[in-house]
């Protein structure tokens, strides 16, 4: 067994030279900004729900002696008919008060250390580092919040709202890993099921962190389990078949399909075989792209 002291002394380099500091978690921040975004985001559309019952579904409603009189009584069908209104209006309520709350917290950390490319170590106390931590916790429960609930087609538009990911007009975004900050999606572009979009890498366990924009091109197409690593530009009119994974920093210049991990060019007699299509659906494909590229042309004229 080769001692550890020799081999620090063959290498060169001590234990001692060797920078280490604890990560600072911060949770004395953290989890009193996490209670005040779960509690004050229930708090108003919580009240305005027990108004509703106590002062008319309890009294036009519930308290009815007579059955038939809920459908006779214009007040008792009203309160019976309002309700999954009143509901789904204060659960909307608490996911605009989770995005405001966020928004703000959000814009008060890109102003004390705005986000931008680079390598942020570990062992180094650092604004940047501190900043990374908080972004990353704070938009973890509006995530959830949006994309587990009853309307996950809001997540695009909380994204925005926070100004987490920049996200164009048209694109539709399945329920993803990651991907909640430092993203920009084009239009029409389409990214499937369990896609992992990470903006940030960690490289072993406590190592550094890799942390770039990644810029997804209009009318990108990710079918599902595919993997989008820091830096990567897809490119424009670019078709990832399944399981397709791109190394860091990896410029595409689209207009082609890709598979594989790492990702490769797939030529057109594979793709047909792969996919189990024939020339004619491709060209089909081919011919309905270019005609939703000149119609999104024409709308980028007009405004």
């Amino acid at each position: 067994m080769v001692n550890p002291q020799e081999q620090e002394n063959k290498v060169g380099v001590s234990s001692d030279n060797i920078i280490k500091e604890e990560i600072n978690l911060n949770l004395y921040i953290k989890l009193p900004l996490f209670y005040l975004i779960y509690f004050f985001s229930f708090l108003i559309p919580g009240i305005i729900f027990m108004v509703y019952i106590m002062m008319f579904y309890l009294p036009y409603f519930l308290q009815v002696r007579n059955f038939f009189s809920i459908f006779i009584n214009i007040p008792s069908l009203i309160a019976s008919l309002t309700l999954p209104i009143v509901i789904i209006s204060c659960y909307l309520i608490h996911l605009l008060i989770v995005a405001l709350i966020t928004r703000w917290f959000w814009r008060l950390s890109e102003k004390r250390s705005p986000s931008k490319s680079g390598i942020i170590p570990r062992n180094i106390h650092s604004k940047t580092l501190d900043a990374y931590h908080f972004r990353s916790f704070i938009i973890k429960y509006p995530k959830n919040a949006f994309s587990r609930g009853p309307f996950p087609w809001l997540t695009k538009w909380m994204f925005n709202f926070v100004g987490t990911n920049k996200i164009e007009k048209g694109s539709v975004i399945e329920e993803q890993l990651a991907g909640d900050r430092f993203v920009e999606i084009g239009k029409n572009s389409y990214i499937g099921t369990s896609t992992a979009i990470s903006s940030h890498a960690v490289d072993g366990i406590f190592g550094n962190i890799s942390f770039a924009k990644i810029k997804i091109g209009d009318n990108f197409t990710s079918a599902g389990f595919n993997c989008v690593a820091p830096g990567v530009d897809t490119g424009d009119n670019s078709w990832w078949l399944p399981m397709t994974g791109a190394t860091k920093y990896n410029i595409l210049k689209g207009d082609n399909f890709y598979f594989g991990t790492p990702l490769r060019k797939i030529f057109k007699r594979k793709l047909i075989e792969f996919l189990q299509i024939t020339e004619e659906d491709l060209k089909r494909a081919e011919d309905l792209n270019k005609i939703l590229n000149q119609e999104n042309q024409g709308d980028d004229s007009v405004h």
